[in-house]
C-alpha cells in the first residue's frame, strides 16, 4: 500500500514539472513575440511616414503637371482652329488667284495678308508648344531626380543602421526626418563629464560612420555639438556651454578626417550649446539626453536645384 502512494505521488510531482516547464517555453515565446510585434509596428509607423511625405510630394508635383497638360490641351485645340482657318484661306487665295477681276485681286491680296498674319500666329503656337513640352520633359527629369535622392538617402540610412547596431544601447541612433539622416550620439558613448576629448569606444563609433560615409560623396555632413543647461565649471580655454559645445563638434570632425578618403569640403562643425535639447533639463534621464552630437548628413541637390532655378 505505501508502495502505491509513493508511485502516485511521484506520477504527481513529474506531471506537475512538465506542466511547469511547458508554462515557461510558452511564456518565453510570449514575450518575444510581444516584443516582434512592437518592433514591426514601429518599423509601420516609419514607413507610414515616409509614404506620406513621398505622396505628399507627389500630389505637388501632379498638380504642376495637370496645371501644364490643361495649358497644352488649351493651345493644342487654339492651334488646331487656326490651322483649320488657315487651310479655308488657302483655298480660298488659290480661287481667287485664277481670276484677272480687280475684285478678285484685291481679295487676294486681303486673303495673302491674312494668311501671313495666320502663318506667324502658327510659328507662336508651335514655339509655345515646343515650350511646352520641354517644360513637361523637366518636370519629369525632377520626379526623377527626386526619386534617386530618395532612394540614396534610404540606401544610406540601411547602411548605417547595420553597421552601428553594437552601438543602439550606448545613446546611439539613427533617425530620418525633412529628407535629412540624423546621427545622434550622447555623450556617455564619447565623452566624459566637461571634457572633449573622444573615448575609445566612441572613436569606434565615428570610424564605423567614417567608412560609410566615405562611400557616399554627395552627402554633406554636418557635426553639431549639444549640452544641457548646466553651466560649464571647469578651467582653461573653454569659458562656457557654447566653447565646450563646438569644441566637442570639433573633436568628431578630426576623428572622421582620420579617414583618408572623406573631403575635408563636406564637414561642417557647429556648436548649439543648450539652446536645442531633446528633453526636460530638470531631471538627469533628461540632461543626459541633451548631452550629445549629431551628425546631420544632407543629400546633394545640386542637379535639382539648378533644374528649379532654370
Amino acid at each position: 500500500m505505501k508502495k502505491i502512494i509513493f508511485s502516485l505521488l511521484l506520477v504527481s510531482v513529474l506531471s506537475s514539472c512538465v506542466s511547469s516547464k511547458k508554462y515557461q517555453e510558452l511564456d518565453d515565446k510570449y514575450i518575444k513575440l510581444r516584443s516582434e510585434n512592437v518592433e514591426l509596428k514601429d518599423q509601420l509607423d516609419t514607413l507610414a511616414n515616409k509614404s506620406l511625405k513621398c505622396q505628399t510630394s507627389l500630389d505637388r508635383l501632379q498638380v504642376q503637371y495637370d496645371n501644364l497638360k490643361s495649358k497644352y490641351e488649351t493651345l493644342n485645340k487654339l492651334y488646331t482652329v487656326k490651322d483649320n482657318a488657315y487651310k479655308k484661306l488657302q483655298a480660298s487665295y488659290d480661287a481667287l488667284s485664277q481670276s484677272s477681276s480687280q475684285t478678285l485681286a484685291y481679295e487676294a491680296e486681303k486673303s495673302k495678308k491674312l494668311l501671313a498674319e495666320l502663318d506667324k500666329k502658327q510659328q507662336e503656337l508651335a514655339k509655345e508648344r515646343a515650350a511646352l513640352d520641354a517644360q513637361i520633359k523637366k518636370i519629369q527629369h525632377l520626379e526623377s531626380l527626386i526619386a534617386q535622392k530618395d532612394a540614396k538617402l534610404n540606401n544610406l540610412k540601411s547602411s548605417l543602421t547595420r553597421a552601428l547596431t553594437g552601438f543602439k544601447n550606448q545613446g546611439l541612433k539613427v533617425t530620418e526626418r525633412d529628407g535629412k539622416i540624423y546621427i545622434s550620439m550622447e555623450n556617455k558613448l564619447l565623452f566624459d563629464s566637461g571634457s572633449w576629448h573622444v573615448k575609445q569606444n566612441g572613436r569606434k563609433a565615428i570610424e564605423t560612420i567614417a567608412n560609410i560615409l566615405s562611400i557616399n560623396p554627395d552627402v554633406e555632413i554636418m557635426i553639431e555639438g549639444h549640452t544641457d543647461n548646466v553651466p560649464y565649471r571647469g578651467k582653461g580655454a573653454i569659458e562656457d556651454n557654447w566653447d565646450l559645445s563646438v569644441k566637442r563638434a570639433t573633436s568628431v570632425v578630426r576623428q572622421l578626417m582620420k579617414n583618408k578618403h572623406i573631403d575635408p569640403k563636406r564637414l561642417i562643425p557647429a556648436g548649439r550649446s543648450k539652446y536645442l535639447p531633446v528633453a526636460d533639463n530638470s531631471t538627469p534621464q533628461g540632461r543626459a539626453k541633451n548631452r550629445r552630437i549629431e551628425v546631420i548628413l544632407t543629400p546633394k541637390l545640386d542637379e535639382i536645384m539648378q533644374l528649379l532655378n532654370k
